[in-house]
């Protein structure tokens, strides 16, 4: 009889290509993971792993029961469900992926929500960007993601994914008092053509979002300031630096001298909570969903 937990630890290698990778997916050390799959070496009597350079490859045997062992990790995630869902109550663990200002603006509730109602769930949290969320999701890593998408730069989500809506949320845009654009009831994006921007980094959906929002005025945005924290933002903003445009969601209060200008037409974002579609009878799914649309 094959052991699961070696099973996974093969698996997760061939998912993320090494052992190191694939430690920190399943919460374990390297050496831990190098163990198992040498054990499962032994109980098979196969070579799984070749040493190539100071990583190691996959041997066409490790492929094939690699494979296999995606299957039945499927196989007992699906009775994990169905004995989840005849108990009928939300209980074992629940890994959620999340966004940066999710995780802060709408995470907490839901965690206190999920606690207090559902006191046998234990939920972890896992602060992640949406391309990275939805493939976790997919691979089985996180049990659910909190992610969004801009009306103009779409999110892909794996076919094998069901989603739910949860709001609708805004940017503004986020300028120093001192400048003469804070005092307009509203800005266009030829208005902020020769100001120097903050942003995240490049590589991100909110970087896409904004070069796609000034290219579509024909508008080149100088990029002065690649900042991933928006509270760091705010600290150049209060200093007189920059402009940003920056979603409502999570943005906490902003500095007395920085002013909120709408701009127009307005940008906006969809967030989504999304899961694998083969355990959406799962109780602690549903529970999760029922208490994110409390708070959404």
């Amino acid at each position: 009889m094959l052991d699961l937990g070696r099973l996974k630890a093969l698996h997760a290698v061939a998912v993320h290509g090494t052992v190191g990778a694939a430690a920190e997916v399943l919460g374990y050390t390297p050496s831990a993971v190098s163990q198992q799959i040498a054990k499962l070496e032994r109980e098979t009597r196969t070579t799984l792993l070749e040493r190539r350079g100071r990583g190691v490859r996959l041997t066409d045997a490790a492929r094939l029961l690699a494979d296999t062992a995606g299957q039945v990790l499927k196989l007992v995630e699906e009775a994990e469900v169905a004995l989840e869902e005849q108990r009928g109550a939300a209980i074992g663990r629940l890994c959620i992926g999340s966004f940066a200002t999710a995780a802060r603006g709408l995470l907490p509730d839901v965690l206190v929500g999920l606690t207090s109602q559902h006191p046998a769930l234990d939920v972890r949290i896992r602060e992640i960007d949406p391309p990275q969320a939805t493939e976790a999701v997919a691979r089985g890593e996180l049990d659910m993601a909190i992610v969004h998408d801009w009306q103009n730069t779409p999110l892909p989500v794996p076919e094998s994914l069901s989603r739910m809506e949860i709001c609708t949320d805004v940017a503004e845009v986020l300028i120093p008092a001192t400048n003469p654009l804070s005092e307009r009831a509203f800005l266009e994006p030829a208005d902020l053509a020769g100001e120097r921007w903050m942003c995240q980094p490049e590589g991100s959906i909110c970087f896409d979002w904004l070069v796609r929002t000034f290219h579509g005025a024909g508008i080149q945005p100088t990029l002065a300031y690649r900042i991933s924290e928006y509270r760091t933002q705010f600290a150049l903003l209060a200093k007189g630096i920059g402009v940003a445009l920056i979603p409502r969601l999570g943005r906490g209060v902003v500095p007395d001298n920085v002013r909120v200008v709408p701009l127009r037409p307005t940008p906006t974002r969809q967030l989504y909570a999304v899961w694998r579609t083969q355990a959406s009878r799962r109780p602690a799914i549903t529970a999760a969903l029922d208490v994110i649309k409390q708070h959404a």
